[in-house]
């Protein structure tokens, strides 16, 4: 199974970025964590980004705050899918990362979740994944149902 790499932009991403690692352990999906910055680290970011696909990887996560070019330095530099998680900080609390992140130039997409939205990027990543990876796939379906019989249940519980 191809691996999904979690590249946060600073170590005080770990907080937001921790329900992707959870999501993607329980699917039983590999997956690396680093901390590299767009600007801080943009060498170390180029060349991460230049062997994702050599070593193995088929999606990457990207958590960003404020500026957040993490996802689109990343996403020019690999064709593989790159998924943007805005995180919230500073004055605007994760708008300026929101527009930063989606505001990608045509031929560099970044598929971008909502602010702070770790689980959902991990389960876009497995979706990528599962095109090639019919056991992932019954695992997605099955959390699917487990999630709709949590609602009727839920729905049950509340009009007893």
């Amino acid at each position: 199974m191809k691996k999904v790499a979690i590249v946060m932009g600073s170590a005080n991403d770990r907080e937001v970025a921790a329900p992707a690692a959870r999501q993607l352990e329980a699917l039983g999906i590999p997956y690396v964590q680093r901390v590299l910055s767009a600007h801080r680290t943009p060498m170390e970011a180029r060349d991460f980004a230049l062997s994702l696909e050599a070593d193995g990887f088929g999606a990457v996560i990207a958590f960003a705050g404020m500026a957040a070019h993490l996802a689109g330095a990343l996403a020019a530099n690999t064709v593989l899918p790159v998924i943007g998680v805005p995180v919230a900080s500073g004055h605007f609390n994760g708008l300026d990362a929101l527009l930063a992140t989606v505001q990608m130039p045509g031929g560099i997409p970044v598929a971008t979740v909502a602010v702070n939205g770790a689980k959902n990027a991990a389960i876009l990543a497995a979706q990528m994944l599962a095109i090639e990876d019919d056991d992932l796939r019954r695992s997605l379906m099955e959390e699917r149902e487990r999630m709709h019989r949590d609602v009727l249940r839920a729905d049950q519980e509340l009009n007893k």
